[in-house]
């Protein structure tokens, strides 16, 4: 969240316009009784959110929700992985572009450090969420010289750097194609020094391309969202903080789920909504960007309203 916009005087959403635990736990089964049976946490930094466990020991609780997960910024990490794990939280992953203490800061804004990201990785392993996922966007001429160090790091620890294209997600960070390091790219790079070899994919649907190391002390992530887009096999759903349904990362609007859940809409009337929108969802943005990045420019919803 850009802090020239996001500074101090910023004003967000009131309390009663974000949803509360209740009313995502009750969306959320109904989403399981649809055939969803991986729940992600993410944001925005969702550990600023009070009493984070609460909510996902609702979600834990709901039959048929087998994968809770939490996407998270890591600076709060330290103090809240055991509480979290305790809760029913199942995995973690952790935003880290780089451990370069001079470009995370650069990147984050200065807000924290690599050394306290570190630590709540190290506490996530602790409270049994592991193996946890570490994310970089790769964005040259900014990150991209410490992306082999960063996988160094974590090579042999049993954690997993997953490295992601820079995405014109939203309209803030200014994003041009030039400063994309494509996935073939950061695979040669890291495997000149650590070779690589393909792996198959853990589901179908699989976001991120996996590489282990030839010598078995772990392996990689690339997800190459921009030169080689999937969105065809893509299968996720977002609920935004204050009730939107979106199908796309990309998208310039969602569907308002909140108005009709607190309208006093059934589960039965909520489904038959939440199936009409998904059913009618063509979302290809990533496989139709040169189309499409000039009709929508300004209008995409902003990353952090939405998560990865």
């Amino acid at each position: 969240m850009p802090a020239e916009t996001f500074g101090p005087g910023f004003k967000f959403l009131p309390r009663k316009e974000v949803l509360t635990y209740e009313e995502i736990a009750r969306l959320a089964r109904i989403f399981v009784s649809l055939g969803v049976h991986k729940l992600r946490i993410t944001g925005g930094e969702p550990l600023v959110r009070a009493d984070l466990p609460e909510l996902i020991e609702q979600l834990a609780a709901i039959p048929g929700a087998d994968d809770i997960a939490l996407t998270t910024n890591g600076h709060l990490l330290e103090k809240f992985a055991a509480p979290l794990a305790r809760a029913g939280l199942r995995r973690a992953t952790v935003s880290l572009d780089s451990h370069d203490p001079a470009v995370f800061k650069q990147m984050s804004g200065g807000v924290s450090a690599p050394e306290r990201v570190l630590r709540g990785i190290d506490a996530a392993v602790a409270a049994g969420l592991g193996p946890i996922k570490i994310n970089c966007v790769v964005q040259r001429g900014v990150n991209d010289h410490t992306l082999v160090d960063l996988a160094a790091r974590f090579r042999g620890t049993g954690q997993i750097v997953r490295f992601i294209e820079y995405m014109d997600v939203g309209t803030a960070n200014g994003w041009e194609l030039a400063q994309v390091v494509p996935a073939r790219e950061i695979v040669a790079r890291i495997s000149e020094r650590f070779p690589l070899e393909p792996a198959d994919p853990n589901y179908q649907g699989e976001v991120a391309r996996r590489w282990r190391y030839r010598d078995g002390e772990g392996e990689i992530g690339v997800i190459s969202s921009v030169t080689k887009p999937f969105c065809g096999d893509c299968t996720r759903a977002r609920l935004s903080a204050e009730g939107s349904l979106v199908t796309c990362l990309f998208a310039t609007t969602g569907r308002d789920l909140k108005t009709p859940l607190r309208a006093g809409a059934s589960d039965d009337e909520l489904r038959a909504v939440i199936t009409g929108v998904w059913g009618r969802r063509r979302d290809r943005y990533s496989e139709e960007r040169s189309a499409l990045a000039a009709s929508r420019a300004g209008q995409r919803i902003e990353m952090f309203r939405l998560g990865g």
